[in-house]
């Protein structure tokens, strides 16, 4: 029997092979963030297991899961983009990563978390500003 798959198939296998070796966590821009946010005293979980789609970073006590996206894989408003070659099956795979995205936020709230999305280009004051103003109200709002 033969799978026929609604979601074409990679280019080449070099193509899945570069795939595989793209990071998924630890990226450059949550370093900046993770290091920013413990500098200003903040205390979190790293892709903490327990949680729906593993938040890069995860405030158990005020239950905020923040996600560092990358612009390309979770289709950024102002730099997201659709390589060319093989345009169908791009467009399926990142279709796919932002419903899974929408899927694991709903689940999250569903639980009692706040969910917060970064963008990679976003400055790291400014997302760790976004961060910790969130982080106190859901402190202060627990502590009542």
């Amino acid at each position: 029997m033969v799978r026929t798959s609604t979601v074409p198939e990679p280019l080449d296998a070099a193509t899945s092979a570069r795939l595989r070796r793209q990071p998924r966590s630890s990226t450059k821009p949550e370093l900046a963030l993770r290091r920013e946010l413990h500098r200003r005293g903040l205390r979190f979980r790293v892709n903490h297991p327990g949680l729906p789609g593993r938040p890069d970073l995860a405030f158990t006590r005020a239950k905020v899961a923040v996600f560092v996206d990358g612009c390309f894989w979770h289709r950024c408003p102002q730099h997201g983009t659709t390589p060319r070659n093989n345009r169908e099956w791009w467009q399926a795979k990142l279709d796919r990563n932002v419903a899974r995205d929408r899927a694991k936020d709903a689940a999250l709230v569903e639980l009692g978390w706040v969910v917060l999305h970064v963008w990679e280009h976003e400055a790291t004051d400014a997302a760790a500003d976004r961060v910790q103003a969130e982080w106190r109200r859901r402190v202060t709002t627990i502590g009542r």
